[in-house]
């Protein structure tokens, strides 16, 4: 007979975290729920370090820039510059489906919406564009342009369970709201420097978006600012009478509140609220829950900074406590390009980010533990997607294929201090690019004049030479070479401040 559930004892807990014997113990005779058990057992730390590459999703011809998994968690799909979007099996590595994106730059993001059976997907890519693609029954898939950014469009951000609302940001900084009911697109603000009400500001170029799961009203953003902002789409008056930029609460460590070197690449909500940030030449941290600074740090005065002395600031003319300070993921490498921060395991026990040295690096979130570090690509890794079900993994970066990870490996990984990180000589890669024709014209009349002008060697003519060749050269997909690797040796080397 099938015990009742009861409370386990705090001791039998504690326990219970430390060993999965424990675990299997505690369920056995009723003292964990076997949902609990096997959730508990999915976010073990040794499955985090048994993590290895299980197969390699090669088919585009381009960086891939986004991967995401189904609800169900047995499809993934991926963007790449090739501007193409693929439907995997990523257990066998067959490809499902594949289709043109319709946009006419690199594909930033595709994404699945929920409760659609996999047929409903939307993009964004380099054009600036947002797309609907719709796969029909006979394998076409059409694609619909919903709306456009002044920029580019980095990313996406879906309202949890919903088949037919989510949210665009783009380098414009400009946020829309789509509904796919009516295929509407619906321009909510522009973001802008200045978090107060007053005061002429810019506008920020947003690179992430994000919805919290725990209350799908509240979605952040961040881009080329270090503030995250957090907005309430219950504060929005669809008539457009009411002013909608001001944020509900705004996130930010101390030491970066007058940094205008720094911005956001990446943002993530827990399923406990907590607000991850990532910054580009800087660290990653997680706020807790109500742990901001309010609407207008403006009016907010931060006195007491000394070393030792406890943190306040002024509110409407009262003393009120600061936050919490964050914790810290330090060590990966992040200025090159724009990566995502994501958290991984069934209850958001990990922090996981790519890096310029082309390593994926693993935090515990916790405490901000170092725990992985595994080599993810030959230049750069900028996205980690989790399983929605499991200890799986998928990323990708420059590479032109994505990675699957699982935990097969029998011997777990060796423990490695984050200080002791060798560099690691990454591969410089020159991207293709198409040239305008006129320019194309243009640089070969100025060969011709340059071989007609042999006997003319000033510095000005060499000058233009090489970088007429490297032009040349890109134009042809051109190669790496040995000086090439050896000029990148260091630029992506890992570091810890």
């Amino acid at each position: 007979m099938r015990r009742p559930w009861r409370h386990p004892a705090p001791a039998a807990a504690a326990a219970a975290t430390r060993h999965g014997a424990a675990d299997l113990c505690l369920r056995e005779v009723g003292d964990l729920l076997p949902r609990r058990f096997a959730r508990r057992a999915a976010g073990s730390e040794d499955l985090v370090m048994r993590l290895q590459i299980h197969r390699k999703l090669d088919r585009h011809t381009g960086c891939v820039n986004t991967v995401g998994f189904n609800d169900a968690g047995d499809t993934l799909v991926s963007g790449s510059d090739d501007q193409m979007v693929m439907l995997w099996d990523w257990d066998t590595g067959a490809v499902k489906l594949e289709f043109h994106s319709g946009h006419g730059g690199n594909v930033f993001q595709a994404r699945f919406m929920p409760c659609t059976d996999d047929r409903t997907i939307v993009t964004c890519a380099a054009d600036g564009e947002v797309r609907l693609a719709k796969i029909q029954d006979g394998g076409d898939v059409p694609t619909t342009l919903l709306g456009e950014h002044g920029g580019r469009a980095h990313n996406l951000a879906i309202e949890p369970g919903s088949p037919y609302i989510f949210y665009s940001c783009g380098e414009d900084g400009l946020v829309q709201h789509f509904d796919l009911r009516t295929n509407t697109a619906t321009k909510l603000f522009l973001c802008r420097t200045n978090l107060s009400k007053s005061g002429s500001s810019s506008c920020v170029h947003l690179n992430a978006i994000t919805i919290d799961p725990r209350n799908p009203n509240l979605f952040a953003v961040g881009g080329s600012n270090a503030y995250a902002r957090v907005y309430d789409i219950r504060k929005y008056k669809w008539d457009g009478s009411s002013d909608f930029g001001q944020p509900s609460d705004c996130y930010c460590p101390p030491h970066l509140f007058n940094d205008k070197s720094v911005g956001i690449t990446g943002l993530a909500f827990s399923h406990q609220s907590e607000l991850l940030v990532s910054y580009n030449e800087e660290n990653i941290y997680l706020f807790p829950k109500n742990g901001g600074l309010g609407s207008d740090t403006k009016s907010s005065v931060k006195i007491g900074s000394d070393e030792g002395c406890k943190s306040t600031r002024v509110v409407s003319g009262q003393d009120v406590d600061q936050p919490d300070a964050p914790q810290v993921y330090v060590g990966h490498r992040n200025r090159e390009t724009v990566k995502r921060v994501s958290f991984i395991g069934p209850n958001d026990e990990y922090v996981a980010s790519g890096s310029d040295c082309g390593r994926i690096f693993i935090w515990r979130k916790r405490d901000g533990k170092f725990l992985r570090a595994m080599e993810g690509d030959e230049c750069i890794v900028n996205c980690i997607e989790p399983h929605p079900h499991s200890m799986t993994i998928a990323s990708s970066g420059i590479d032109n294929d994505v990675k699957l990870w699982t935990p097969s490996a029998i011997e777990r990984a060796p423990i490695v201090n984050v200080k002791e990180l060798r560099p690691r000589k990454r591969r410089a890669k020159l991207w293709h690019f198409d040239l305008p024709e006129l320019l194309i014209q243009h640089l070969l009349a100025s060969e011709r004049r340059q071989q007609a002008a042999e006997e003319d060697s000033s510095e000005d003519l060499e000058d233009n030479t090489g970088l007429l060749n490297l032009v040349l050269r890109s134009a042809d997909g051109g190669v790496s070479s040995a000086d090439d690797e050896e000029a990148s040796e260091g630029s992506g080397d890992c570091r810890v401040n």
